[in-house]
This record gives C-alpha cells, sequence and structure tokens, in this order.
C-alpha cells in the first residue's frame, strides 16, 4: 500500500505522535505540561522528547520560571512537515480501508 510509504517511523509511536499534534496545535508547550496532559514519567516522556529532536522534529528552549528551570519546546519547520506528512498517509491508510 503506497500510504505507509509516507508513515514517519519517529511518529509511528503514540506518545511521540501525540506531542506533535500538541505542538501543532499550542505552539510550545513545556516539560512538565506535557508531563501532566500525557501522564508519563519523567524518563519516558523525555526519552520520547529525546527521540524527536534527535530527528530534527523539535526545538527547545531553557528558561527560569520564579527562579526555577523551565524546558519548552516547539516543533521546527522539518518536524511540521513531517507531521503533515504522516497525517496525510494516516488519512490515505484510513480512506483505504473504507473509513
Amino acid at each position: 500500500m503506497k500510504a505507509l510509504d509516507g508513515l514517519d517511523p519517529a511518529l509511528e509511536h503514540r506518545v511521540r505522535l501525540a506531542i506533535c499534534v500538541l505542538l501543532a496545535r499550542h505552539g510550545e508547550i513545556s516539560f512538565a505540561a506535557f508531563k501532566q496532559q500525557l501522564d508519563l514519567t519523567d524518563g519516558n516522556l523525555g526519552a520520547q522528547l529525546r527521540r524527536l529532536e534527535d530527528a530534527g522534529y523539535l526545538a527547545l528552549r531553557r528558561d527560569f520560571v520564579e527562579r526555577k528551570p523551565v524546558t519548552w519546546y516547539r516543533l521546527t519547520a522539518a518536524g511540521r512537515k513531517a507531521l503533515d506528512r504522516h497525517l496525510r498517509a494516516l488519512r490515505e491508510v484510513i480512506g483505504a480501508a473504507g473509513g
């Protein structure tokens, strides 16, 4: 099935896909907000964010809020393009299944 070729291995994991969808919707999200919304441990969330960062899909910035470090994440242009391509492929797969 040709549509499967458009699926991005980095986005096939449900947590990584959720991270990118949330960032596409909200622009920038902190580590703490991700942790709360996705109900993940620090280690699991950190590993998934690192995988997306290593793929070039995320950019991060570190800041201080009330003297506490906060890490913020956003999609890069490559991340946005990969997410759009992946979602388009998912729609094609669903359409081919009659959904």
